[in-house]
């Protein structure tokens, strides 16, 4: 009984050189250093928004910049206007003159009252001696999702409360 053996077959490149086919660690190396360059270039370059948390932090910021408005006003017993500047996207402190501004991928709308202790209120919350305030409400969104800060006319109290507009 004879016994066939079959040949493994010939992995050699077909030049017969020996050399086995595949990629050297050279080349894996060359395509690793070309995705990385690509990488560096494209990345920066990608829109970046404003993050929920972000947009979050902002809402606050408004709202910590109202209420001390109106800790002014109790304090020193005089009224103490914060202004509105929804365009810019920009809010200032009559206590302070300190801003809060956001970006402009942000949606600003603000809801103000018109007249205020009867008077044109402009573009404006206005916090007064006893607490109270002429109220409104800042809407700060970005795809769909948001914060709104709440300023109660009778109590002046402010509020941060999440909306989702979708």
């Amino acid at each position: 009984m004879e016994r066939k053996v079959e040949q493994a077959p010939d992995r050699t490149s077909p030049a017969g050189s020996g050399e086995i086919d595949g990629f050297t660690l050279i080349e894996m190396v060359a395509v690793v250093a070309i995705v990385a360059i690509l990488a560096a270039i494209v990345i920066p370059g990608l829109p970046r928004g404003t993050s929920r948390a972000r947009l979050e932090s902002y809402a606050i910021e408004a709202a910590a910049l109202l209420k001390f408005d109106r800790d002014a006003a109790i304090r020193n017993r005089a009224p103490v206007t914060t202004e509105i500047d929804a365009p810019l996207r920009l809010m200032r402190s009559g206590a302070t003159g300190r801003t809060v501004q956001v970006p402009g991928d942000v949606r600003f709308d603000a809801l103000l009252a018109s007249r205020c202790n009867n008077r044109a209120a402009g573009p404006t919350i206005r916090f007064f001696a006893s607490g109270m305030s002429c109220g409104g409400a800042i809407a700060l969104t970005r795809l769909g999702v948001g914060y709104q800060v709440r300023v109660n006319w009778l109590t002046g109290a402010v509020e941060v409360v999440p909306i989702n507009e979708l």
